[in-house]
């Protein structure tokens, strides 16, 4: 979601901090500032829109100070307007703070402040802290930021700067991910490792409740109760070329391209041919606790929670243990029923969605096991849960997620394949899983080379206001994953439904310009999703269809076919997922949308 950047050193550091900002434009945002410490005083410039306005309106006059905060917003409290973002200052104007999250009480504490006299000039949340740690303010910053936090509900990243402590930071996390950089004679804070990976690779990640105070020599950490922490240092282990665009004209079309390699990047190491089986060594479970669990539940959001639908038809069918998938969002407001022979699983990209994060949670304190399935080392996620799978897609910075998604169900077949071995799968079916596994990689690159000829396809339906996406058995997650990326990023409104579903209600919708995506490789339910092709046609609906092989029974019935390689019915969604990355991309290209940063949307929600 919003993204923080903070410095401090012996260096002018507001150039640094907005490039750094700019590498997390694609967290997605609406307003963006800057506060430096400049001779002493606290100086504040913020605008609405892009960082681009920002940086016109600073006009190549840039703070000259060594330390300093910026901050991109994603509006909550306030409209996005320059009262609104961020920094905000205290009534002294020598208080300035940045801020992720939401504070839950902010109503409650800005009527008790407003009583002592404090006048606040935006509907922030935001304000409200900085106002509060004002408030409690004596002569140490660290400890004002402590007492104020004590004092909030809710959720937050947030960085401090004080103009009569002029080289140092206060951080401090509780739900939404930070963390400091680690230089010679400088220090950073960020709430993404992107920002900073340009001047250092060591970073201590911040857990929920903890403080960090960093200066240009030193940094800290306490608990929000000020006891002093002893942090590990992590090292970053990949590139600056890694957060690139590389020549392509949109990072989400440079991530689809990567699943080759990213694919290959979450089954190194880990498949055993001979075994027909998997290594998964961040498990930490043995043979025997696998064994224990009567029950596994998929928590996820967005995209995540199609994976993870696709995992429990992996799970059911080849492994034969009861598998549940839930909205972490709702789980835990449902009470759910949950022992120690119950497998919760978190799925997501970040590692840091806060919905899934609480109900990882809220597992634990009824005592199920824990596990991860994350795409980022060192997230919250990662280190919350009981073991886990790191995907190793590397970083995605589209917020329509591609590559994240294929190397989720990649990593999900993996566990599957595992689990199954131990349950009902034999050496023999295990090394055919095995072998399918490890063609996928070539598989998803023949579908890329078509990329063009699947962007003629979109082109002929990019006027479309409507579209409908159906698939049966394991590619039913597909299509409604298809269905939310052309949602996302093309703002064309697309339904995902089991095929048979169709007569159920969406039928009523087919008219000559409604296109209907089938996903239709030649499975077992390869005739039945042919009917469902009839239905439509007889209604003049347009059909697409993402098929293996040139069947002459689809002659008169498709109106645009888009090839894909044959595998195992259960990794079929690595492959027909592909041709929907690409045909949403290039619909939203025709229109003009904005791929990387579509609107109202942010890569990592870290808020509920």
């Amino acid at each position: 979601m919003c993204g923080i950047v903070g410095f401090t050193g012996r260096r002018p550091g507001a150039a640094l901090l907005l490039e750094g900002l700019k590498k997390l434009e694609y967290r997605g945002y609406d307003s963006a500032g800057i506060a430096t410490i400049t001779d002493g005083k606290l100086v504040v410039r913020k605008q609405p829109g892009r960082i681009a306005s920002l940086v016109e309106d600073l006009d190549g006059d840039m703070p000259e100070g060594n330390v300093g905060i910026v901050h991109t917003r994603w509006a909550t409290h306030g409209v996005p307007n320059q009262i609104n973002a961020h920094p905000h200052t205290d009534s002294t104007g020598s208080i300035a703070i940045v801020h992720n999250g939401i504070i839950e009480n902010a109503s409650a504490i800005r009527e008790a402040l407003s009583k002592k006299g404090h006048v606040f000039e935006s509907d922030t949340d935001t304000e409200v802290l900085v106002h509060l740690i004002e408030e409690m303010y004596e002569d140490s910053l660290e400890l004002a930021v402590a007492a104020a936090l004590r004092e909030v509900d809710g959720a937050f990243g947030v960085a401090v700067i004080s103009a009569k402590e002029p080289d140092t930071i206060v951080a401090a996390r509780r739900g939404s991910p930070l963390l400091i950089g680690i230089g010679d004679g400088e220090n950073f804070v960020a709430s993404d490792a992107a920002a900073i990976i340009e001047h250092t690779r060591f970073v201590v990640y911040l857990d929920d409740n903890e403080i960090a105070v960093i200066t240009p020599d030193e940094h800290h950490v306490t608990d929000i109760d000020s006891k002093r922490l002893e942090k590990d240092v992590s090292t970053v282990d990949w590139d600056l070329e890694a957060i690139e665009r590389g020549g392509y004209p949109h990072f989400m079309l440079k991530e689809i391209m990567e699943q080759p390699q990213s694919i290959c990047n979450t089954m190194r190491g880990r498949l055993l041919e001979e075994q027909g089986s998997a290594r998964l060594n961040g498990l930490a479970m043995t043979d025997a606790q696998l064994l224990g669990f009567e029950r596994i539940i998929l928590i996820a959001c967005g995209t995540s929670w199609h994976a993870a639908l696709i995992g429990e038809y992996m799970l059911e069918e080849l492994a034969r243990i009861p598998t549940e998938v839930e909205y972490a969002s709702e789980f835990r407001y449902r009470n759910p029923v949950l022992d120690e022979k119950t497998l919760v699983i978190g799925i997501s990209q970040s590692g840091e969605t806060a919905d899934t994060l609480a109900a990882i949670k809220e597992a634990k304190r009824r005592g199920a096991r824990t596990m991860g399935i994350v795409n980022s080392v060192g997230s919250t996620i990662a280190r919350e849960v009981d073991s886990g799978v790191y995907i190793h897609a590397g970083p995605e910075i589209g917020v329509a997620s591609t590559k994240a998604f294929t190397s989720q169900v990649v990593a999900l077949a993996l566990f599957t394949l595992r689990m199954g071995r131990l349950k009902t799968i034999s050496v023999l079916e295990g090394r055919e899983i095995v072998k399918a596994l490890n063609a996928l990689p070539t598989q998803v690159a023949t579908i890329l080379e078509t990329a063009d000829e699947i962007g003629e396809v979109a082109a002929r339906f990019n006027d479309a206001d409507n579209v409908l996406y159906l698939g049966r058995g394991f590619n039913f997650p597909v299509a409604l994953e298809g269905a939310l990326k052309l949602k996302e990023i093309s703002y064309v409104h697309a339904e995902g439904y089991p095929a048979a579903e169709m007569k159920h209600g969406p039928i009523a919708l087919i008219d000559e310009s409604m296109p209907v995506v089938f996903v239709a490789p030649q499975d077992g339910v390869y005739q039945k999703i042919i009917s469902n092709m009839q239905e439509v046609k007889a209604r003049k609906g347009k059909v697409i269809a993402i098929v293996n092989e040139d069947d002459p029974e689809l002659d008169g019935l498709v109106d645009a076919k888009i090839f894909i390689p044959a595998t195992l019915d259960a990794l079929s969604p690595v492959l027909s997922a592909i041709p929907l990355q690409l045909f949403a991309y290039h619909v939203a290209v025709h229109r003009g949308c904005d791929v990387d940063q579509p609107r109202n949307l942010a890569k990592s929600v870290t808020v509920e």
